[in-house]
């Protein structure tokens, strides 16, 4: 994955030296559909999904848009991922655990949610690519569910979600975001972008909050009225 993200960034570095002329033909909304990575590396969760925004180009500078982003994977929960009041609560169950040899880790899947809406500013210098940057501000909904591989580990874990193994959490991100898109024609384009969030989820069971990256790959469909044309 990273791999082709950095070849697909280079090409478009590349060929925008060789377009100098400014767009001419800015349609009024267009619609984004994508493979989505978002990785979580403090908790070393990995997900995929899809991301799918609408837009409304007020200017050929300014886009106002909402942004809807699915994704779902999963890790393993270990005690440093706890805060300190959930790892008091193992204290108990440790000496059990070392005599049966079984390490404290509770593999898990989330399943994550997320919901955008805000500005996004454009540089349409080059015919051809539009560079983009926006601030980043939403909510995340996340769905986490355990799957222990043992009965103690199931056992603790269920006392530690109250009886539950599924539990969700809605929360407030923050950061920022950018991209490219090469406009391959005035209704259809390629889109490469990245954002950078923080948030905290499951605060009454996580240490601290998080950040994650979003990588998204698709393609943005153009249509309405010339913005340009008076």
């Amino acid at each position: 994955m990273r791999r082709s993200f950095v070849c697909v960034l280079l090409f478009v570095l590349l060929t925008t030296l060789i377009s100098f002329s400014q767009q001419t033909d800015i349609r009024q909304f267009s619609t984004f559909e994508a493979f989505s990575y978002l990785g979580t590396p403090s908790l070393n969760l990995v997900q995929r999904g899809f991301d799918a925004d609408f837009g409304y180009n007020m200017r050929s500078w300014l886009t106002l848009g909402f942004d809807f982003s699915y994704a779902n994977g999963g890790s393993t929960l270990l005690p440093h991922d706890l805060n300190q009041a959930t790892q008091a609560k193992l204290v108990p169950f440790l000496p059990i655990l070392e005599q049966l040899g079984i390490p404290v880790a509770v593999p898990y899947s989330s399943t994550d949610y997320t919901y955008e809406a805000g500005p996004q500013f454009n540089y349409r210098h080059f015919k051809k690519f539009t560079f983009f940057a926006r601030p980043a501000l939403g909510a995340l909904h996340a769905s986490t569910t355990v799957h222990p591989n043992n009965p103690v580990i199931a056992e603790i874990a269920s006392g530690l979600l109250n009886g539950k193994t599924t539990t969700s959490d809605t929360v407030v991100f923050y950061g920022f975001g950018g991209g490219i898109t090469w406009e391959a024609t005035p209704n259809f384009g390629l889109r490469v972008a990245t954002d950078f969030v923080h948030y905290n989820f499951f605060s009454n069971i996580l240490d601290g909050g998080r950040n994650s990256f979003r990588v998204t790959v698709g393609t943005k469909f153009s249509f309405g009225k010339n913005i340009l044309q008076k």
